[in-house]
């Protein structure tokens, strides 16, 4: 976690029309950070259902499995952004638990496929139809329009943390 130089409220007050760009950036700040810390004990909580020895980035690899079908081990690995040697150690776990199963990738034989096995797509289905009713109950309430537009201003986000930055 980095240190912060102001720190925020617990519950700061919305940003005034006024107020400036940083001030509104805070607030952004803030919210994102409590929603990160918000998924983070989801995605634990989901991993245990899964498996009560699952770790959350186990699950993540999953959830990537099942969005993208059969995937290379260093596409797998490229696709969140760690070292291949990370990913091995947890597709071994989810290799020994049933949830996926490795073979020879038929375009190149040194590489390896990763792809769900029949136990591991029954699991996800269940987790995920879990999760999603989660979201049916926090969010039914809200206005479709208002869904939609969170939806639209989430995926401006993921495709703005997406881009290169001059560090990169």
């Amino acid at each position: 976690m980095v240190a912060m130089s102001n720190p925020l409220q617990s519950t700061p007050e919305p940003a005034a029309a006024g107020d400036s760009v940083d001030d509104a950036l805070q607030q952004v700040e803030h919210q994102l950070s409590l929603l990160w810390r918000r998924a983070r004990s989801l995605s634990h909580q989901l991993s245990r259902q899964v498996h009560p020895d699952m770790e959350p980035a186990a699950y993540g690899l999953l959830t990537i499995i099942r969005r993208e079908g059969t995937i290379r081990l260093t596409d797998l690995a490229t696709c969140i952004g760690v070292g291949k040697p990370s990913v091995s150690r947890q597709i071994a776990f989810l290799e020994s638990i049933g949830m996926v199963s490795k073979e020879a990738d038929p375009q190149d034989g040194r590489a390896q496929s990763i792809r769900l096995t029949a136990k591991g797509e029954e699991k996800m289905h269940q987790v995920q139809d879990a999760r999603r009713q989660v979201f049916r109950e926090r969010l039914g309430e809200w206005p479709v329009d208002d869904i939609q537009t969170l939806a639209e201003y989430m995926r401006r986000l993921n495709a703005t943390y997406g881009e290169p930055t001059a560090k990169d």
